[in-house]
């Protein structure tokens, strides 16, 4: 199948990455889950090349197309000689055709600056990185519209190094001191809300850009469900991070790949434990469960489909079942075995684990216990639990 851009630069028009996209492109990154095209092909003419365009909203982008799990965004250029991003920096442009960078607003030296601290973090000084546009006069403090503090944040956790030298000043804690949100902030469509949350999640840093968002408020007003968990407080002998959120944020850290789905169920494994009460001795009592029928309400608000909805809430309802894998017996726990999304739950439980004080060993041990379970199930001559035949 023709890629998009083919599609367009063979019937004759222009496709240009502009965004994200293109700062994802100058960076060299793989692109996140949706592509932001700019082209000088009417909406006509997009009909015709792309089989089951939709069209989500002038607000949003003048078409969409759904291939396979990406998601490209065009912008008709006769109906966007403004710009579509409000930061500055997400003005620059990436030519499919010509394979040149469009910079018309000369943010060439802004970006090898920027490409240097993500390559070289040692060599970073925090003033080189213009997370925002605040030029030197500009007040101390400055009132932001969310879809600046959602590009800034995301801008933050995409083109952040992956790891930072522990002596540099933290940059979201500088930004707080900076940025007020607008008190009356506009409505953001569901669809636009997960755009900005599946860049921030497949970014390298997304605990940068949603430690933003939850300084400023704008998770409170967007997703309550996720600004309730910072005001969850953790047993500090296995969380030295503090609370639940802090927690979640720290799982992160240890992905291997910035995967989607594993992140979806990151962000949401612990959301049950801001719903869930003590009982028997447990302090969170059945949050795993609490929190996959949240997880659904969060996901099905923000327009994902059904698979995806099913995919995080197996995840977020078995988080906890790695960890007992080994003692438990096999009629309790097979079915979930079977699932295909078990090798993603189980590294899920990884990332859980590596996030506290606990160590790896139990994620060890679980693993050993998956793989032999595997090995049982294609030997002949033994039953699923290892027994003879």
């Amino acid at each position: 199948m023709k890629s998009p851009f083919r599609e367009l630069l063979e019937a004759g028009w222009t496709a240009e990455l502009i965004g994200f996209s293109a700062l994802d492109r100058y960076f060299n990154i793989p692109p996140g889950p949706v592509t932001f095209v700019k082209t000088t092909a009417d909406l006509p003419e997009l009909s015709r090349l792309f089989e089951n365009l939709r069209f989500p909203g002038a607000i949003i982008a003048d078409a969409a197309a759904d291939l396979g799990e990406h998601r490209y965004y065009f912008y008709c250029a006769e109906n966007h000689n403004s710009p579509v991003f409000e930061h500055s920096l997400l003005n620059v442009a990436f030519d499919q055709g010509r394979q040149v960078f469009i910079d018309n607003a000369g943010w060439y030296p802004v970006l090898k600056e920027m490409a240097k601290a993500f390559f070289n973090p040692e060599q970073r000084t925090v003033h080189s990185i213009p997370w925002l546009d605040i030029s030197a006069d500009s007040p101390e403090q400055r009132d932001l519209g969310p879809y600046l503090v959602l590009e800034t944040a995301v801008m933050l956790s995409r083109y952040s190094a992956l790891e930072s030298p522990y002596y540099f000043q933290d940059p979201v804690a500088d930004l707080l001191k900076r940025v007020i949100l607008q008190a009356e902030p506009q409505t953001i469509p569901a669809e636009m809300q997960r755009t900005y949350l599946e860049l921030l999640l497949t970014s390298n840093r997304p605990d940068l850009g949603f430690s933003l968002l939850m300084g400023t408020g704008l998770i409170a007003l967007l997703w309550p469900e996720l600004a309730m968990m910072d005001r969850i407080d953790h047993s500090k002998e296995f969380h030295p991070e503090g609370n639940v959120w802090r927690h979640t944020l720290e799982t992160f850290r240890h992905r291997k790949k910035a995967d989607l789905l594993l992140s979806l169920g990151l962000l949401l494994h612990d959301s049950g434990k801001s719903l869930a009460e003590s009982s028997g001795g447990r302090r969170f009592d059945r949050h795993a469960e609490l929190g996959a029928d949240l997880a659904k309400k969060y996901l099905e608000r923000l327009g994902y489909n059904e698979s995806t909805i099913e995919k995080v809430q197996y995840l977020v309802r078995n988080h906890m079942m790695p960890a007992a894998l080994p003692r438990l017996p096999l009629q309790r726990t097979q079915e979930t075995l079977e699932s295909p999304l078990f090798p993603t739950l189980l590294e899920l439980y990884r990332c859980d684990e590596a996030s506290s004080f606990k160590g790896l060993d139990n994620y060890y041990e679980s693993a050993a216990a998956y793989q032999n379970y595997l090995r049982n199930v294609k030997n002949p001559y033994r039953r699923a639990d290892g027994k003879k035949l």
